[in-house]
Order: C-alpha cells, then sequence, then structure tokens
C-alpha cells in the first residue's frame, strides 16, 4: 500500500491540482474541490468477509488476519487523508496581529513552536526560500548596515591612532585623549564656481536624485501638496497648495488676524567680496542705478543698515533686464579720520548678498562673474544657495510669531544682549504691521535655539500708554543706524559653527527634562549662536501688509519654522503657513505682479508661459469635444469670427506678427491623425495646426520681447518723445474692473477702437455712466411708479370699478427692465443688451493677462496682466490716422457720418479726461464674446 503523504514530482514547485478523468469536463467550483477531497478523503477501504472463508464455508484464519490489517492500514491512511485535507498550514496557525506576509516562505517569522512544521510543509511543497547571504537587503536594512561599517571604520581609525600614540611614548606618559579624537573634515567653498547641494541622508537619497528638498520637506510633504516627484520646479521639491481649502483663509491671515508664513530657501543667493570701489563697479555693470550706487539717498544701503529691491541687466548684447532681486551690504565698520588709515580704507573689503528668484539664478549668475572678473582688484564670488536659507512671514502677527522664536543671545548669566539690534528687535512686540518701519530696514543679530524654549507661549500685547510711546521713539530715531553690530551671517564660519552646534532633538529633551516643572532650560556656554537677518518691506499701496524676510543658515531653518508655526498669537490661532500659490495669492492682492508669471518679456517669465500652455493645452485636450471650447467658431462681433491667437496661451506671437501674415488658430485641426493630413505637410486654405507640446517646450527663449520696468515705462509714457521707440517691449500693468466680471488667465487686453468712431463713443458713454452716475439713481426702478401715474389721471368722480380695473392692469403688465437703458441716460448697460458695445478688432490688441481673479481686499475683481509698450503710448497717434475705410462703413450702416460720430467721441473724453481715456481698456476673456471696461496702472 503506497503511503497517503506523497511528495510533489521532481522539478515543481507547487502539487499539482487534481486533474479531471476527462479532458473536456468543464472546470469544477472551488468549493465543490473542497467537498469531494473531503469525501475521498473520509471513505475507508474495506474488504468484503466472504473472502475470509474457504470454499467449505469454514473461517481461514490467516485469509482474515490479512483481510483485517489491510482494513487498519485503510483506516490509518484514512486518518492522516482526513487530519490534512483541510487543514491550514503553520504560517496561518498565527494569531493575526503576529501574521507577516513573509511568513510563507520564511520561517524565521513564524515562531518557533511552528518552525518544524512549517520547514517540513515548505519541504513537501518545494517552497522557494530565503538564505540571509543571498537576501537583497532592504532600504532599512541598508541603513544599519552602511552605520556598522562607518562605525567599523571609525572604531579601525581610533584603535590604529591609539596603538600608534601608545607606542611613541612609554608607560604613564602624557594623556592622548586629545590626538585620538576624530573630527570630520569640512570642504572649503570654491569661489567662482557654482556648489551643490549636500549629500542627503541614505534613507532620503534615492528621492533625491534630480532635485532637492527644502530643511522644511518632511513638514510640508505630509500638509501640503508637492511638485510631482519627477517634475520638480526649479531643481527643487516646493509645496503648492496646503490639502485644506485656504483661499479666503489665506486673505484673513494674511491682512485681518494671523500671518502667513513659506519657507522660500529655494531663493538663490549670490556672495560677492572684495574692495567696495569694485563692488560698486560690479553693480553699475548689471544695470544697479547710478544714484543708488553714488547717490546721497542710498547712504544708508551702501554702509549696510538697508536693503535694495530693484532689476538687473545684462552687460553686452541686448542689454535685455533680467529679474528683481534683492542687495544687502555687510555693515561697514566705522572708517578711521587719521592720515595713516586712509590707505587701509580702500583697501578694506566689503561683502554683500544678492538674493534672486531660482528661475533666473543661472542667467544672473553668468552676468555676474563676466563683470567679476573685469573689475581691478577683482571681485570673489560665491554661491550660497545651500549655505542660506530664508522664511518668508506676512500679516499683523508676522513680527510677534518671529519674536517668539527669535531670542536674542545671551552670555550665561546675563538676561540681557548687548547687541542693539537684538535689544529694539525685542521692542517690536506690538507692531501689527513691518511696513510702519523705516524703509527697508535691516536687524542682524546673533539668536538662541528655539527648541531650548517650546514648547512656545502667548506674547501678550502691552496694553499701557507708555509703552506706545515707547514703540513710536524707537521707530523715531532707530538706534541700529547708528550703532549696529556687523552681521555674522555674513561669515562662513559663523554659518557652520552654528550647524554643526545644533543639539539633537534627545539632547534637547533631556535638558528640558532636567529643568524644573513650567521653566525653560537655563543657557548653557555650548549653546549654538545662530546668526540671522531681518529685512522688512513695505506693500506699493498706503496701508498694505508689509513682509520679514528672515536669512539663517540653511540647517537652522528646521528649528526655526516649527517653533513659528506652533506659536500661539495673542489674538488666538496660529500662524499659518502657504505654498506657492498662497505667494500669488498674497501678491495679486497687494497689487505686485509675481516673478516670474507676471514678466513674460524676461527668460524666465518666458520658460515659465511655456510650461503653463503645456498644462492649459493638456487640460483642453482632456474633455470631451462637446464640452471644450471650439475656439475657431468664436463670434466676436464686428471684431470677426475665431479666437485670436492661441486660446490657451498668451499669444505674444501672434501680437506681434503683422495681420496679414496671421490667421485665427484652428485648434480642431489638432486632434487630426497622421492617416488624414502627412506630417509637414498642412492643407490648402487652412491654417496650420497648433503646436503640440513638444514644439512648445522647444521655445526656450522668448521672440525678439523683452521687459521694461516700471520706472522706465513711467518715463516712457509720460515723455514719448525723449526715448526712441521700442516695439517689442512689454510692461507689466495692473487692472481693476469697473463693472461686473471676472477676468482668468490668458484674457485678451484691448485699448479702445482706434478704427470704428461708433463702437468708440459706446464704451466711452458706458465708462461714462460708470464713473459718473447720477446723483440719485434707484438701484431698481419703482414697480409703483407707472401704478400712481394711472391712478392720477383718472377723473375723481369715476366709477369704484373703473379704477379698481385699472389697478389691476397696471399690477400685472410687466416691470420695465433693470439695466436696459441707454447709457447716456444714466443707466448702465450690461452685457446681452443689443446695445451693449461689441469687443474691438485685432488691430487694438495689446496684451494679454498673467493673473486674473476676485480680489477679496477690494471686493472686485482685478487682474495683473502684460502689454505691448508702444501700442500703450502710440495710441492717440494711430487713432484718427488709420482705418478710414472702416471708419466709413461703420458710421454709414449707423446712420451717422464721421463729423458727427467723431463730435460725439470728443465731447465723452472731454467729459472723462485725457488722462482718463488714456487709461481704459477693454478686458475679454479667452473663449467668450464679451468684453468688460477696466482701468489700467503700472505696475
Amino acid at each position: 500500500m503506497a503511503d497517503p503523504i506523497q511528495g510533489p514530482a521532481s522539478g515543481k514547485k507547487r502539487k499539482q491540482p487534481p486533474e479531471f478523468s476527462n479532458a473536456s469536463a468543464p472546470p469544477r467550483n472551488a468549493k465543490r474541490v473542497r467537498m469531494n477531497k473531503m469525501k475521498d478523503a473520509r471513505t475507508i477501504l474495506t474488504q468484503a468477509s466472504d473472502k475470509a472463508l474457504n470454499q467449505n464455508g469454514d473461517l481461514d484464519v490467516s485469509a482474515f488476519v490479512k483481510a483485517r490489517e489491510f482494513e487498519i492500514r485503510a483506516l490509518e491512511a484514512s486518518m492522516g487523508e482526513s487530519k490534512n485535507a483541510l487543514s491550514s498550514r503553520a504560517f496561518q496557525q498565527v494569531p493575526n496581529e503576529l501574521r507577516r506576509r513573509t511568513a510563507s516562505h520564511n520561517v524565521k517569522k513564524i515562531p518557533r513552536k511552528l518552525r518544524s512544521r512549517a520547514a517540513r510543509e515548505m519541504k513537501e511543497d518545494n517552497t522557494p526560500t530565503v538564505t540571509s547571504r543571498r537576501r537583497k537587503p532592504t532600504s532599512h536594512m541598508r541603513l544599519r548596515l552602511e552605520t556598522a561599517k562607518k562605525l567599523q571604520q571609525l572604531h579601525a581609525r581610533q584603535k590604529k591612532r591609539h596603538a600608534a600614540a601608545k607606542g611613541k611614548q612609554p608607560d604613564g606618559g602624557k594623556d592622548t585623549d586629545k590626538e585620538t579624537a576624530f573630527t570630520t573634515p569640512v570642504k572649503r567653498l570654491k569661489k567662482n564656481t557654482m556648489s551643490k547641494p549636500g549629500e542627503p541622508p541614505a534613507k532620503f537619497r534615492k528621492r533625491q536624485k534630480h532635485k532637492s528638498w527644502l530643511p522644511t520637506h518632511v513638514y510640508h510633504a505630509k500638509r501640503a501638496h508637492m511638485t510631482e516627484p519627477k517634475r520638480p520646479l526649479w531643481r527643487f521639491a516646493i509645496p503648492l497648495s496646503p490639502t485644506e481649502k485656504t483661499f479666503r483663509k489665506t486673505h484673513r491671515a494674511g491682512s485681518l488676524r494671523g500671518c502667513v508664513g513659506w519657507d522660500t530657501s529655494y531663493m538663490s543667493t549670490i556672495g560677492i567680496e572684495g574692495v567696495e570701489v569694485s563692488l560698486l563697479g560690479l553693480l553699475r555693470g548689471v544695470g544697479v542705478d547710478e544714484d543708488a550706487v553714488s547717490g546721497k539717498k542710498m547712504a544708508k544701503w551702501r554702509r549696510g543698515t538697508r536693503s535694495w529691491q530693484g532689476w538687473v541687466r545684462e552687460r553686452d548684447g541686448e542689454k535685455k533686464w533680467i529679474a528683481r532681486v534683492d542687495i544687502v551690504w555687510c555693515l561697514q565698520k566705522e572708517k578711521s579720520t587719521s592720515v595713516e588709515d586712509l590707505a587701509s580704507n580702500k583697501k578694506l573689503k566689503r561683502k554683500c548678498f544678492l538674493r534672486v528668484h531660482p528661475s533666473a539664478f543661472l542667467q544672473l549668475w553668468t552676468e555676474v562673474m563676466k563683470v567679476a572678473k573685469i573689475q581691478r582688484p577683482q571681485v570673489m564670488v560665491e554661491d550660497l544657495r545651500f549655505e542660506i536659507g530664508s522664511i518668508e512671514v506676512t500679516g499683523p502677527g508676522s513680527t510677534e510669531a518671529l519674536i517668539g522664536a527669535l531670542q536674542p543671545w545671551t552670555k550665561v548669566g546675563e538676561n540681557v544682549t548687548e547687541d542693539v539690534a537684538g535689544t529694539v528687535w525685542s521692542s517690536l512686540g506690538s507692531v501689527t504691521n513691518p511696513s510702519c518701519l523705516p524703509l527697508n530696514a535691516v536687524l542682524a543679530f546673533d539668536a538662541s535655539d528655539p527648541r531650548l524654549r517650546y514648547p512656545p507661549r502667548k506674547i501678550e500685547p502691552p496694553a499701557s500708554e507708555s509703552a506706545n510711546d515707547d514703540l513710536l521713539q524707537t521707530l523715531a530715531t532707530w538706534a541700529p543706524d547708528m550703532s549696529q553690530m556687523s552681521p555674522s551671517i555674513f561669515e562662513r564660519a559663523a554659518r557652520l559653527t552654528a550647524s554643526r552646534l545644533l543639539p539633537s532633538q534627545k539632547a534637547v529633551n533631556r535638558r528640558k527634562g532636567d529643568a524644573m516643572p513650567g521653566q525653560y532650560p537655563s543657557p548653557a556656554p555650548n549653546d549654538p549662536q545662530i546668526p540671522i537677518m531681518l529685512m522688512a518691506s513695505r506693500s506699493p499701496h498706503a496701508g498694505g501688509q508689509g513682509t520679514w524676510t528672515l536669512l539663517l543658515p540653511w540647517k537652522c531653518v528646521l528649528p526655526i519654522w516649527y517653533h513659528i508655526m506652533h506659536h500661539p498669537l495673542s489674538t488666538g490661532g496660529n500662524p499659518r503657513f502657504g505654498g506657492l500659490e498662497e505667494i500669488r495669492q498674497i501678491a495679486f492682492e497687494h497689487g505686485i505682479p509675481w516673478f516670474p508669471g507676471d514678466f513674460p518679456g524676461t527668460q524666465a517669465g518666458w520658460e515659465w508661459e511655456i510650461m503653463e500652455r503645456v498644462k492649459r493645452k493638456a487640460d483642453w485636450d482632456k474633455r470631451p469635444k462637446g464640452k471644450r471650447v471650439a475656439w475657431e467658431s468664436l463670434e466676436l462681433g464686428k471684431g470677426g469670427k475665431g479666437e485670436l491667437g492661441t486660446g490657451w496661451a498668451c499669444d505674444w506671437e501672434y501680437l506681434f506678427k503683422p495681420p496679414e501674415t496671421t490667421e485665427p488658430v484652428r485648434p480642431s485641426q489638432a486632434t487630426t491623425t497622421d492617416s488624414s493630413i502627412k506630417e509637414n505637410e498642412p492643407s490648402k486654405g487652412t491654417a496650420a495646426a497648433p503646436e503640440t507640446p513638444k514644439q512648445i517646450t522647444d521655445q526656450t527663449s522668448p521672440p525678439s520681447l523683452h521687459h521694461i520696468p516700471h520706472s522706465e515705462s513711467a518715463l516712457r509714457l509720460t515723455s514719448p518723445s525723449s526715448l526712441p521707440q521700442d516695439f517689442q517691449a512689454l510692461t507689466t500693468i495692473h487692472i481693476t474692473l469697473l463693472s461686473r466680471g471676472s477676468p482668468t488667465t490668458c484674457a485678451r487686453l484691448y485699448r479702445l477702437p482706434t478704427t470704428w468712431p461708433k463702437i468708440r463713443a459706446q464704451w466711452l458713454a458706458l465708462a461714462s455712466s460708470i464713473l459718473h452716475p447720477p446723483k440719485k439713481q434707484p438701484l431698481r426702478p419703482d414697480p409703483n411708479l407707472d401704478r400712481r401715474k394711472i391712478l392720477a389721471s383718472l377723473p375723481q368722480n369715476e366709477s369704484h370699478p373703473l379704477r379698481t380695473q385699472q389697478t389691476a392692469l397696471s399690477l400685472v403688465a410687466p416691470l420695465p427692465a433693470f439695466g436696459t437703458g441707454d447709457a447716456e441716460g444714466g443707466e448702465i448697460i450690461q452685457p446681452g443688451n443689443p446695445d451693449y458695445p461689441s469687443v474691438p478688432n485685432r488691430d487694438d490688441l495689446i496684451g494679454y493677462v498673467t493673473t486674473g481673479n476676485f480680489d477679496l481686499g477690494q471686493g472686485k475683481a482685478s487682474a495683473i496682466g502684460c502689454v505691448a509698450l508702444a501700442k500703450v503710448v502710440l495710441q492717440e497717434q494711430q487713432h484718427g490716422s488709420e482705418g478710414t475705410e472702416n471708419m466709413a462703413a461703420d458710421t454709414a450702416a449707423e446712420g451717422l457720418t464721421n463729423k458727427e460720430a467723431k463730435k460725439k467721441v470728443v465731447e465723452l473724453e472731454k467729459k472723462l479726461g485725457a488722462k482718463m481715456v488714456g487709461r481704459l481698456c477693454i478686458v475679454r476673456n479667452a473663449g467668450q464674446s464679451v468684453g468688460r471696461l477696466g482701468r489700467w496702472e503700472l505696475a
């Protein structure tokens, strides 16, 4: 009899399922297979008793014993099969809380009592097992192996040094503890070369192959939407927006109550060092204003007590503007007036920082290196991107939150700092707006470790009038201008020392545990001194919230960030954190253009526009054909049919192309397949298909576009004849809508029509009704007015039924529609009315909206856009000198002569004023045919 438990065939890993006797029979379900298996296991084979009798009917003892032996063996086999038929395996006998997914192939994951059984089952099933020598180490195991290897190397070096020192000196010699101490070598920062990010910990090394993490990456990754892992932004993993809804909360925290903070360590910092004359020559070479370099007004900036914000440009070629930068000098020591020291003062080296957006870092670095090499004496340039981090905080509670986190460092046994800047900083607790400080004020001092004062405590604002008087006196005198110490953040040794002396969180917790209950640990001599610099900036609008910018060593950002985010504000709640979207929102509410998105004339802004085009094109393609905008069938009234340019882009190429060579884009052709239209062979009589994402991303430089800053744009507008005309120049403007509507990105901007006097007069009449409404204009027509007129016209002796009938008819009569009257009569015409003016044609297109939304601060819609400066400057010259044929055709169709239309336009322009007429524009969202009236200003 065969063994009831047999192993599988050789060469197979698992037991084979039972084969069907009939190959064509369908497979049975799992439940029926289990039932048949159990039935077969419980069936005991027996032998008939008549076989134990001989032919005479007598009992044959030997045959009877053999029959019973067969039945006993069958019973034992059945018991064994029944036991193992539906029994679970060894790893399935473990309780749920002890089960592991690897227990099915690793006996070491099973309790000791079941390991022998599990090994037998795996051997019977030929289960592939794992051995420690062939196992691929996991991420955690790899960390342990690397740590063990480093410890072995460290122990071997220390043992070797100890043996060498012991062999040189006899027993009882000098102590060799100092000689056996092991210190990590520090790499010197190379001058005039770009730096590389430090090697991340082995635990996160794989995730930072093509990008770098901010110091607060782990904090944001748990609470915010981050950039895609394979698509970093400016080679950084940057938080885009918190996971919760924050639009209204960010507005309230940034302007009404609370504060908002951002980790802006991705901002690039360039350090330059050299003689003051060479540094000023370098700044002149990159386009810093001459008034700032040599004027008396910026003497405090050159001394180091103020910061400067402005634009820098290329030195050679077209001298295009690069980006807006922040420049701050290291505080200059008092110069000696003696004759002997005059020569040494000229050779004294100074330092300054240039902070620029990472999208324009490479372009600025190239220009700075180019100008630095021609300076005599030469200027040394350092890349401090991964050495200096930054935090920006804005809102009424920004100063309070920063004061709670940044306590000036004091010596052991002293409670007051010797630094004037630290003393002044501690007295600013009741400041609710950094704009009240001196313009571009700078405070630099050494701060203590904020983790020693965690959890933070609320700072109660002073309620006495004397405290407010002292604060006003401090802001008026501003002592740091006279006696501020030289900031140590400019010294690399101070930055590295602060980073190395930061104790571990375990050591900090140990010190906090040793302190008395309710008290912070007392200062220790080896506590780190964190060099910091605070820069206050103002809002361009009166009453707007200012912003604090904190510069500090890269590795010290995280402890201070946690303290700021957890600080309890006196107005309630905690500071909020924001991402890239919140930065754009706050800048939009303050009326400040955001770099690089609102500056398409720069190289960084053009690259951002190309990247956004790809995203908007992909969103448009994802929509079904019936739910996406059909750009080619858009009705623009007298302006034509079809969207102007590419609908999902700010199509600057279309704006600057001649009209005769440009045709409306037809996106429907982008969906045609290769089988219908061959490559590089557009069909005759149709416009070219829109650019694909690959073609869009290949455009890395703007087509002859360049940006003009605010100051130069204002000069060109006030005196256009003093400067040469530039037809490829763009300038940034801020737009406020005068009526309803909300502009969106890629909206088209028009000037008032210059070729159709009738439409121009309609827009001017609409502007007049909005800007100069009648003194008493009801919000809605009085429904009882006509009723009272009818009843008053009836004679007093009329019968009562007649008066009742007239009253009933007046009640049933429809009410006059609101806003459908003539604009000249005082009522505002709304879109949908036949008299509402149509948008101008392509000749009056001047630019596009780069950022548009509803402004919660103003309570109305606004936008930030870019316009072609030449079209804005020359609109008065173009009006009346172009399109005479269109003018005549339009006026004839309306039943007006040129003389009457022009007279009407002149009257309305005189009523509004030349300055107001020059600032009016028309905003039309892409894919819509309705234009909205707006007023623009230089941003």
